[in-house]
C-alpha cells in the first residue's frame, strides 16, 4: 500500500478495497454530508463505486484522494488530499481540488489543515502543478479557514450543484513565499 505523504499525527496512504467499511460508515452519516447537497450514501456498493473511481485517478493522473490514518491509534478517520477535476467547474477544468472529508469525531482538531498543507506540498514539490484550488460552501466556516490556512486565498462565490460555494486558490508562487 503506497504512503504518499505523512504528516506529525497522520499517514496519508492510498485508498485501498479494504477501507469500503470505513469509507461507508463516515460517506453514510448525514452531519458528514450538511455541506455537500444532503445526499450520504446508501450502500457498500456504493463506496466501492468511489473506491474504484479513486484508484482509477491514481492509475490515470498519479494522484488521487488519500486515507488519512491516525498515527497514534492506526485508525481511518477519512480522506484528505488532491484530485484532478476534469469536469469544467466554475468555468475551469483540468486543474487539482484540494479537499478533505473526517468522521465527526475527529473535526476540530486541525486534521483538514495538516493534511490539506501535506497535499498541497505534493501537488507543488511531485506533480510541479502551478496552481491549486480548493472549493468550501459558504456556510462550511471551518472548512475554508482550514483552506485560507493553507495558504488558499478567497477568489469568489459561485454555483456548485445548486449551492452557493466559495471558490479559493493557491499558485507555486504564493506558496513558496510563504
Amino acid at each position: 500500500m503506497r504512503i504518499f505523504a505523512e504528516t506529525e499525527r497522520l499517514i496519508l496512504r492510498e485508498i485501498v478495497n479494504m477501507d469500503v467499511d470505513t469509507l461507508f460508515e463516515m460517506d453514510s452519516d448525514p452531519l458528514v454530508h450538511t455541506y455537500l447537497g444532503n445526499n450520504p450514501i446508501r450502500t457498500k456498493k456504493e463506496t466501492a463505486t468511489i473506491i474504484d473511481f479513486i484508484r482509477k485517478q491514481y492509475a490515470e493522473y498519479g494522484i488521487g484522494r488519500w486515507a488519512a490514518v491516525e498515527k497514534q491509534t492506526g485508525n481511518f478517520i477519512g480522506w484528505s488530499g488532491l484530485k484532478y477535476i476534469t469536469e469544467v467547474e466554475n468555468n475551469h477544468i483540468n486543474f487539482y481540488d484540494v479537499g478533505y472529508r473526517f468522521m465527526p469525531k475527529y473535526w476540530g482538531k486541525g486534521f483538514a489543515t495538516e493534511s490539506a498543507k501535506a497535499a498541497i506540498r505534493y501537488g507543488f514539490e511531485m506533480l510541479k502543478t502551478n496552481e491549486i484550488y480548493g472549493i468550501a460552501h459558504i456556510n462550511n466556516i471551518a472548512s475554508r479557514k482550514a483552506l485560507e490556512n493553507c495558504g488558499l486565498r478567497y477568489i469568489e462565490s459561485f454555483n456548485w450543484k445548486d449551492m452557493t460555494c466559495d471558490w479559493l486558490k493557491i499558485t507555486y508562487q504564493e506558496w513558496i513565499n510563504k
